[in-house]
């Protein structure tokens, strides 16, 4: 269980549950020491690569693509060390087995809440297409109607923005549910076995790191947040103490600093946004004004120094430099959703990859969970008189 530390959320508050999956004493094969060796060099080499040279872009969609990528990766090496060690799932003890079922139906779980919400921000993005239909460039004066249109859905879009998922209340509790399966007792009786459940742990160590930073940048609160201390006799323990601590202090400072969005492509959009929404804005309102207190027959019109001229029963604002400017916001607007778009794009084909990945495991298991039973049964059958 964790415990609440001057406002930072430390577990293993009981000690080091990595200290009694290898105690002193243990003995592991030349072979079977040369796996695992290679293992955790590969899973530090990995940690090692996601510490970002800016702090800042940890919060970064790029960031957050390839602290996935990565996991999938880690996850991907549990399957080929099993493989390795040729440690059927007929020989796991039970507890593992219903250990690694539980914890993989979670991860399911966390994914799809992941998922909906990139899906959400990525429905956010059909607005702003609208928009920039709406306020096409090589028109330099939109309409009224086209600044009341496009006021309207940049509305719409930063209210959907403020929306947040309830789901990821789930995802906090989750994590800690984890977090408690590294608690394990010492394993005996099976060196595989040890090897198995050491390198299975470094993987959730990292997957729970990892999805707290997701669950903290994607719901704007930075309780997820975990601070996890490991034995520094693992050779991935200094990689991952040195990320955990560049990662959770920038969120934390991210956070203490009054922000709301935290992804750094979003934030980049939010601002277009809000510069744009009070353009059109004030634009529309003030057109609407004109055309209200205007005659028909009139053909020019000024009004505190800004000329404007009427076509049919339309207002166009006609002023070079407000022209320009409306333009440019429009052009940063576009191009500060492309690049959101794409990132987007990127982190949910990496959510969905992990997904799957994980979710290929847990049919493999059942699959082997299954045969296994059969093989046995067979073997009752043959032994009957």
């Amino acid at each position: 269980m964790s415990r609440p530390h001057d406002g930072q959320r430390t577990f293993f508050p009981f000690g080091n549950p990595f200290r009694i999956i290898l105690p002193k004493g243990s003995y592991l094969s030349p072979k079977l020491l040369a796996l695992l060796n290679i293992f955790e060099q590969t899973l530090a080499e990995s940690l090692k690569r996601l510490k970002p040279k800016n702090a800042s872009d940890v919060l970064s969609l790029s960031w957050m693509s390839h602290a996935m990528e990565s996991l999938s990766e880690a996850h991907a090496n549990i399957k080929t060390l099993i493989t390795d060690l040729q440690f059927p799932v007929s020989d796991w003890d039970e507890k593992w087995i219903d250990i690694y079922l539980d914890c993989s139906v979670k991860l399911l779980d966390i994914c799809i809440v992941f998922s909906s919400e990139l899906s959400r921000l990525d429905q956010g993005q059909l607005l702003l297409r609208y928009v920039l239909h709406v306020l096409d460039s090589s028109s330099s004066c939109p309409s009224s109607e086209q600044l009341k249109q496009a006021d309207a859905c940049l509305h719409d879009w930063v209210k959907q923005l403020n929306l947040k998922s309830p789901k990821f209340e789930n995802c906090s509790s989750i994590l800690q549910s984890l977090s408690q399966t590294l608690d394990f007792t010492k394993v005996k009786n099976s060196a595989k076995g040890k090897v198995l459940m050491t390198a299975l742990n470094g993987v959730k160590v990292m997957t729970i790191f990892i999805c707290s930073v997701f669950t903290a940048a994607l719901s704007g609160c930075f309780t997820p947040l975990m601070d996890m201390n490991v034995s520094d006799k693992f050779l991935w323990a200094e990689a991952f103490s040195d990320l955990q601590a560049v990662v959770n202090e920038e969120v934390r400072s991210q956070f203490s600093s009054g922000k709301i969005t935290m992804l750094k492509e979003l934030e980049a959009v939010e601002k277009c946004v809000d510069r744009l929404h009070a353009l059109t804005s004030v634009s529309h309102n003030y057109e609407t004004l004109l055309q209200s207190g205007c005659k028909k027959e009139e053909k020019l019109l000024q009004s505190d120094g800004i000329r404007h001229q009427e076509v049919g029963t339309l207002v166009k604002s006609v002023d070079p430099e407000e022209s320009e400017g409306f333009q440019e916001s429009v052009s940063n607007m576009a191009e500060e959703a492309e690049r959101f778009g794409n990132g987007l794009d990127l982190l949910a084909k990496q959510v969905r990859d992990f997904f799957q990945i994980v979710l290929t495991g847990r049919d493999a298991l059942l699959s082997n969970l299954r045969g296994s039973d059969v093989t046995r049964e067979s073997s009752v059958d043959e032994i009957r008189p």
